[in-house]
């Protein structure tokens, strides 16, 4: 389970001394327990390797943003703090897809549901996320899906 490998990895940095290293893992970890909560007042069922992944899925999307702030504005101090974050959150996301196979999985989806407009895009959208919502970034799988709709 994810939530374990975190947490292993925090009680080795801490062992270690690595204090980014261990600033990194406890934010994980509490936007976790966070995510934990929330869908505690919803009564949500849902798997929680799946919460994990979406929840370092967002953690990462927000670090890969504000790298690209920071250094726009010339601020690489804090640009390499986020990179350093974006690594470790990295470690513990499943491996994701590359563009080619991405658009293998949208073209396969589009067969199978006989989507062949921008009207179909939504049907696309909520099916690869089902299947494969944890391999695949939906920020760029949005851009795939419009030009395979197109």
């Amino acid at each position: 389970m994810i939530r374990d490998n975190v947490k292993a990895e925090q009680i080795a940095a801490m062992k270690a001394g690595d204090k980014d290293r261990t600033a990194a893992t406890r934010a994980i970890l509490a936007k976790i327990k966070d995510k934990d909560i929330e869908l505690r007042t919803k009564d949500s069922t849902l798997d929680d390797d799946v919460v994990v992944t979406d929840v370092l899925q967002k953690m990462a999307k927000q670090r890969r943003e504000s790298i690209e702030m920071f250094e726009s504005g010339g601020r690489t101090e804090l640009s390499a703090g986020e990179k350093m974050e974006l690594a470790v959150i990295e470690e513990f996301l499943p491996a994701q897809l590359s563009e080619a196979d991405t658009a293998a999985l949208i073209d396969g989806i589009k067969a199978e549901l006989g989507a062949d407009g921008m009207k179909d895009m939504g049907r696309v959208m909520g099916e690869l996320k089902a299947r494969h919502g944890s391999e695949i970034d939906m920020s760029k799988a949005s851009g795939l899906v419009k030009t395979a709709l197109s």
